[in-house]
Order: structure tokens, then C-alpha cells, then sequence
């Protein structure tokens, strides 16, 4: 999972200020092979999750379209990424309420996911 932020350079303040709704962001996600996993078009901050269904090294793209924005021209674009893998991608509190699970019972799946993680990562 991937959490993106975009600002835009502005020579008035000479700052990097929050991007503008019009900013659009494309985000290419690449398996070892070389196959597209995730292909679509975000604005100017989103969040975007994939399966890995190959291990190995992933690419991960990102383009705007602020080379067509006369806004832009001659400015500079600054990204914010945040990526979380594995186990880290699942929002435990939200997975407790869902299943109804106590405490100790969520735990116990937090480590199982962990566990499955260092057996893959160990493959």
C-alpha cells in the first residue's frame, strides 16, 4: 500500500505549498517481470494498494500531469511517499471489529501475519 502527497513550488512565497485539486498524478506499478500490476490516475494525493504475486523487486511510477499545466511551467514538484508491505498494510483495530476478536486473539493473528511474512521474505 501506497500513500502519495504532492506540493507545488510557489515562487511568490518561495515555499512548497499543498498542490491544487487540478494536479493529477499517474501511478505505474512494475512485478520483477516487468508485467503492470496497477495502472491508474490519482489526483494530487491519494492512496494505492496492490497484491505482489511474484517476489522479487517491484517499480513503482509515479507521473504527473503537471508538465501540461501552464501553472507549472518552470516549476518544481515535490512528493511525499509513504509505502507499508507485508503485514504492516492491515489495519488490525478495523480487522478486531470486523471479526468481533478479543485482545488476545488479535495478537495472535498480528504474529501469525508476521510470521508468514519472515517465512516469505525467508523463501
Amino acid at each position: 500500500a501506497g500513500n502519495y502527497r504532492t506540493q507545488l513550488w510557489d515562487k511568490q512565497s518561495e515555499s512548497f505549498l499543498p498542490s491544487t485539486p487540478g494536479l493529477g498524478m499517474h501511478v505505474e506499478v512494475k512485478d520483477p517481470d516487468g508485467k503492470v500490476v496497477l495502472s491508474r490516475q490519482y489526483g494530487s494525493e491519494g492512496r494505492f494498494t496492490f497484491t505482489s504475486h511474484t517476489p522479487g523487486e517491484h517499480q513503482i511510477c509515479l507521473h504527473s500531469n503537471s508538465t501540461r499545466m501552464a501553472l507549472f511551467a518552470g516549476g518544481k514538484l515535490r512528493v511525499h511517499l509513504d509505502i507499508q508491505v507485508g503485514e504492516h498494510t492491515n489495519n488490525y483495530p478495523e480487522i478486531a471489529a470486523k471479526d468481533k476478536l478479543t485482545e488476545l486473539q488479535l495478537r495472535a493473528r498480528q504474529l501469525l501475519d508476521q510470521v508468514e511474512q519472515i517465512q516469505k521474505e525467508q523463501n
